[in-house]
């Protein structure tokens, strides 16, 4: 191991695979397969609930499925309403500024 390089800390070092190619997908996996054994649970006991449809077996799966769904969708119209355009600032924004040469400390590379 080189000597300049530090470690990484405990917490990088166990969450490390989360950065390793094909990791994403396997977490969504993991998290669908999750969520199927806990509908699949949902079966297995009688709730008592305070309003009929509470007793239905799933019935919180579906209902949070759904409502997770309609969350996406009103936020994509929502963004519709509150986007503004990419020149919106016009001219008048800090970042079309030209940055003074001589206070650029540019490094040749290739020299």
């Amino acid at each position: 191991m080189d000597k300049n390089r530090k470690p990484f800390p405990l917490l990088g070092r166990m969450l490390g695979w989360v950065d390793k190619p094909g990791s994403a997908m396997r977490l969504v996996y993991a998290l669908g397969a999750l969520c199927l054994v806990l509908f699949a649970l949902d079966f297995t006991f009688t709730p008592h609930g305070h309003f009929g449809f509470e007793t239905i077996p799933g019935f919180f799966g579906v209902y949070g499925f759904v409502m997770f769904t309609a969350l996406i969708l009103a936020a994509k119209g929502l963004r519709r309403l509150v986007k503004r355009p990419e020149d919106y600032y016009g001219d008048t924004a800090v970042d079309t500024e030209d940055y003074p040469e001589e206070l650029l400390d540019k490094v040749d590379y290739d020299a």
